[in-house]
């Protein structure tokens, strides 16, 4: 019967490669890729003219990215490289107001113009769907992305703290 003692071993067989990890971090951006197109996809194939891809595209990428930094550290190269999670922490800062910036200005965007100047013209039926559709992705991911990157300089600072306590991520 396992002890208390034996779940806090040090595992020696959990460290990963770095031909593992440049797998994985080749997966995760290949993962990304594919859901942003897979997200982006009603917008592009049933509107004209949208003028928020760009920023829906880095709030999707930023939301996946940040997530993933947040949860699977130890897994990514930024596990062991202390100078650039320091800067992750100074520049998450201005991150969070850029993208709480166009957040309100696509709010803005919504309060001043027409539902077809979003999404263009088309059936009743179908610009409701898309505007409601447009709205809540653009709301998930922006949100979604803004937390974690309240929470990513927290996540830096244990983790660097971390590593120079113990030598690990």
């Amino acid at each position: 019967m396992p002890t208390f003692a034996h779940f806090h071993q040090k595992d020696t067989m959990t460290e990963i490669s770095f031909a593992q990890k440049l797998r994985l971090e080749l997966l995760w951006w290949l993962l990304t890729a594919l859901l942003v197109v897979l997200i982006m996809a009603p917008i592009y194939l049933y509107t004209e003219g949208y003028p928020f891809w760009r920023i829906n595209i880095i709030y999707i990428v930023t939301f996946i990215t940040v997530v993933r930094h947040l949860f699977l550290l130890p897994t990514t190269f930024l596990a062991t490289i202390q100078w650039l999670k320091v800067a992750l922490i100074f520049l998450s800062i201005p991150a969070i107001f850029m993208l709480v910036q166009e957040m309100n200005r696509f709010q803005v965007f919504l309060d001043y113009n027409e539902p077809e100047k979003l999404v263009g013209l088309m059936p009743i039926d179908t610009l409701r769907a898309m505007v409601k559709y447009v709205r809540s992705e653009i709301i998930l991911f922006g949100v979604g992305s803004v937390i974690s990157l309240v929470v990513l300089p927290f996540r830096m600072i244990r983790s660097v703290w971390r590593y120079r306590n113990t030598g690990k991520p």
